[in-house]
């Protein structure tokens, strides 16, 4: 009789476990982290910094095709005025290393970014403040 109670509540144990699985996955999934979501927020747009500005320059020439205007998104690319992308979850060196090397698709569904040859270090740094300071006007930190 004790053999049963014990499988049986292994059975339990196994369905809760999948139970909160897919829970979690739905959260995540129904907007947490965004994966299908790329309807641009309004987004607050600060007054720049003189660096800032120039990193708008950049970004509009050489990122906004994919990442939208203000960093916001596009069929082509993620938002990167989004929590995922701030500092928290990614450093200023992510950025980085993603126009240098490219990035492997993760948290969207639109495939790897391809490295951005064309972006100099310098021009990088630009951009990264940039965006950084529509994400503290847009309350990402």
């Amino acid at each position: 009789m004790v053999e049963g109670g014990v499988k049986r509540a292994g059975r339990w144990s196994i369905l809760a476990g999948l139970l909160t699985l897919f829970i979690v996955l739905g959260y995540l999934g129904a907007g947490q982290w965004g994966r299908d979501s790329v309807t641009p927020a309004p987004l607050i747009v600060p007054t720049l910094s003189h660096e800032a500005q120039a990193g708008r320059e950049v970004f509009d020439r050489l990122c906004s095709a994919c990442h939208g205007a203000n960093a916001s998104g596009s069929a082509a690319g993620p938002p990167l005025v989004h929590r995922i992308y701030g500092q928290v979850h990614h450093a200023d060196a992510a950025f980085t290393l993603a126009a240098r090397r490219g990035v492997q698709a993760h948290h969207w569904r639109f495939g790897d970014m391809p490295p951005q040859p064309s972006a100099r270090g310098d021009e990088i740094s630009l951009i990264v403040r940039y965006v950084r300071e529509l994400q503290r006007a847009n309350g990402i930190e």
